[in-house]
């Protein structure tokens, strides 16, 4: 009896031994090597990793095991009832026509229903505008024109005439302390521009305008600041700015000509959000302190941040967008709908535009590209310039008597206040849950609707069999072998006239073969499955 070969580890399928490994039998190409041959070991044929080496082609497939045959067949199934399911999901939410008078609750009933769902149409459409105008306006990022007030102070320490008093009575004539100021930037944004009047108690604003601020009188009382925001809602100062530099008025000179320019940089890559960033991103108040026994002019540098990035557009540029900043966006718009205005796109090839003597200016030719217009415009949109604001370090005695902080109003673009509302409702893990409910109710209320439609017509036919028993069945009979006949291609004609009759044998476009019920026909007849010839 011949034994029936095995699979082994180091077998092939085809039940020959893979390279490398020695036949186990007799011959020239016996397992046993020659004298000369060395001898090799089944370690030293692995290429790499771990286990034997198995040749190319098919290998046999692990047979699966009964549980793991039912638990796909089940799987099966299941998909395929669930298909089922969706596929039977009745979606008619109307009441059956004459129910009115059935239900228990009477006609008001039913038209109270059918004014729900009336409004419940006008309700979903509103919903569905609404939400289309939010998305609108997230995608336009519109900003707001707000007031952000800015108080710069600072104090000073170890001056000439703090010292003296008590050097003198404590008898202490050290030279090691030395005079030292430090500078204080605070800022706020304002939440109402009627603020700007309370703040000042109803007194005149005599304030002028100095390098894009506005600056405050600062020999009258301290204003007050606003309160801030709540937490999580707070529009920082560091938010409005992307770098500051403090730099003196006069060149470093004297016992303490030693004043650096104080600079601070937001970082490149900052986390998105208020609440995320780190805390050399988000402040309200920047200090720096610096040695020194005398005045100092200084001049504060604030450079904006928004985004999208604002350029200052050049003089070519602004004669025709009319503004002097501008995103790279807003340039291109209003450069295309000055070119509609004028009637410069050409008329054939509407990609193209001519350029009269403004548009030479900055595409440099005759004709141009709609689709190259940010390319024509890059190069005349430069880097805004900075907020000056300019104070000046006061050290001496009279005025450390009775300090005044020096104000500025600096206008800032925000963004939308509904904007943070409308990303909360958007993203809302509670109204994406309303939304399944009501996605759950309206399939609930659409099964309620096909059981009165089933009902109604239960209701229908025994009605109408209890008034007439007879002629009802006799009816439904007729009703049913009229189907059948149908069904079976069989029927007879509306006048009595037979299938069999001249029409049917007539051909042509306009014969009885090319309507939609001989077509029909026809094809019930070919999906029909051919019949097997049986067997003697």
């Amino acid at each position: 009896m011949q034994s029936q070969p095995q699979f082994r580890p180091y077998a092939t399928p085809h039940g020959h031994p893979p390279h490398g490994t020695p036949h186990h039998g007799h011959g020239s190409h016996g397992g046993h090597p020659g004298p000369h041959a060395p001898p090799r070991s089944g370690a030293s044929h692995r290429r790499g990793g771990i286990g034997p080496m198995m040749s190319a082609g098919p290998h046999p497939q692990v047979p699966m095991t009964a549980a793991q045959i039912n638990q796909q067949h089940y799987q099966a199934q299941q998909a395929n009832q669930r298909a089922k399911i969706r596929s039977r999901k009745p979606t008619d939410k109307n009441l059956p026509d004459g129910i009115d008078e059935l239900l228990v609750g009477g006609p008001d009933l039913a038209v109270a229903y059918r004014q729900l769902r009336d409004f419940e149409r006008r309700l979903d459409a509103t919903m569905t505008r609404k939400k289309l105008d939010i998305m609108d306006s997230l995608s336009r990022n519109t900003k707001h024109q707000r007031k952000l007030r800015i108080w710069i102070n600072n104090t000073v320490e170890d001056q000439y005439w703090q010292a003296s008093a008590s050097s003198m009575d404590n008898f202490e004539f050290s030279s090691t302390s030395e005079a030292t100021y430090r500078v204080t930037i605070e800022a706020r944004l304002l939440d109402d521009p009627l603020d700007l009047d309370k703040d000042k108690g109803n007194e005149e604003d005599d304030a002028g305008k100095e390098a894009d601020g506005e600056k405050m009188d600062t020999d009258d009382k301290p204003q007050q600041k606003p309160a801030p925001a709540k937490p999580g809602q707070r529009t920082r100062f560091a938010h409005f700015f992307k770098a500051l530099t403090v730099e003196p008025d006069r060149p470093k000179s004297g016992a303490h000509g030693n004043e650096t320019i104080v600079e601070w940089k937001k970082p490149d890559k900052t986390p998105s959000g208020a609440q995320n960033l780190p805390a050399i991103a988000d402040f309200d108040e920047f200090a720096f302190k610096r040695p020194g026994d005398e005045n100092l002019n200084i001049t504060i540098n604030l450079f904006r941040h928004e985004e999208p990035e604002r350029f200052a557009v050049s003089p070519e540029l602004a004669d025709i967008i009319d503004e002097t900043d501008a995103t790279l966006k807003e340039a291109t718009l209003a450069v295309y709908e000055y070119i509609k205005l004028f009637g410069l796109q050409d008329d054939e090839e509407t990609r193209n535009f001519r350029c009269d003597e403004y548009l030479k200016k900055i595409v440099g030719r005759d004709m141009g590209m709609i689709g190259h217009l940010p390319d024509y415009i890059t190069p005349h949109l430069r880097p805004l310039p900075p907020i000056k604001l300019p104070y000046t370090i006061r050290v001496d005695e009279e005025f450390h008597k009775n300090p005044t902080p020096t104000i500025y109003d600096v206008t800032v673009a925000v963004d939308d206040p509904m904007r943070a509302r409308y990303l909360s409702f958007l993203h809302n893990p509670q109204h994406a849950g309303m939304l399944k409910e009501i996605a759950r109710l309206d399939d609930q209320l659409a099964t309620v609707c096909q059981a009165l439609h089933e009902s109604k017509a239960r209701h229908t036919f025994f009605t109408s069999m209890a008034n007439d028993p007879v002629g009802f069945v006799r009816t439904w009979l007729s009703s049913q072998k009229r189907d059948l006949d149908i069904i079976l291609g069989e029927s007879a004609r509306g006048n009595g006239e037979s299938i069999h009759g001249d029409e049917w044998r007539k051909g042509g476009r306009d014969s009885v073969w090319n309507t939609a019920n001989a077509r029909e026909s026809v094809n019930v007849l070919l999906s029909r499955p051919p019949s097997r010839p049986q067997q003697r």
